[in-house]
């Protein structure tokens, strides 16, 4: 585990629409782009081996602006494919506010960060005490049903509540900024609501008529 100590105040950051990555949760990559292996090589040879991964934020003009808050993740597994790709598994570790970018001569993007506000990132898992399981269950099935999606809803029972929640976070589709919404939720309670009204306003979205009770 590491300790706010041991967090650094600069990160490479990686920018990746849709892609988020939730403290205690492990996020899958394929690396391949020349900078972005730069950015793996670099951080490998860092005791943290944290990369921050981060949406974009466009600004008017279409400049390259990044969210102001992202989730930072430690290199745990990599492998080399035959084509020079590499696939790789970050474990999330905390979420960090962007305080500048920094600008050098690193082909990636680099951010001096503030942890501050995510001291509980660091903790063991947290649960939800107003969880309804089994209403919430019944909301997803609609939503795989409508989408013809399948899963091992034995699994999806079993699960505890925080791996249930930000697991289905980072896996469904959502839109980058819902996704955004997901990340900043102070709290899983506030996380699972968030899910729901996203799932809901899915299913919304075929035929006017789902709602959760």
């Amino acid at each position: 585990m590491i300790k706010a100590a041991d967090l650094p105040d600069l990160i490479p950051v990686f920018p990746l629409p849709g892609a988020l990555l939730l403290p205690r949760s492990r996020l899958p990559l394929n690396i391949f782009e020349p900078r972005y292996l730069q950015m793996l090589e670099d951080t490998l040879k860092t005791p943290h081996r944290l990369i921050g991964m981060v949406q974009p934020n466009p600004r008017p003009g279409g400049s390259d602006g990044l969210h102001s808050i992202g989730c930072a993740g430690r290199v745990t597994q990599f492998s080399e494919t035959e084509d020079g790709r590499y696939m790789i598994t970050l474990a999330g570790i905390s979420r960090f506010r962007i305080s500048q970018e920094v600008s050098g001569f690193t082909p990636y993007r680099r951010c001096e960060v503030s942890w501050t506000g995510f001291e509980r990132d660091l903790a063991r898992s947290e649960s939800d005490p107003d969880f309804d399981r089994t209403a919430f269950l019944e909301l997803l099935q609609r939503l795989f049903d409508r989408r013809h999606m399948a899963t091992d809803w034995k699994t999806l029972k079993r699960a505890e509540d925080e791996l249930l929640i930000n697991s289905l976070s980072m896996l469904l589709d959502f839109a980058p900024e819902d996704k955004q919404a997901l990340l900043e939720a102070p709290s899983l309670s506030t996380r699972r609501e968030t899910l729901v009204t996203l799932i809901e306003f899915a299913l919304r979205g075929g035929n006017g008529d789902e709602t959760w009770q």
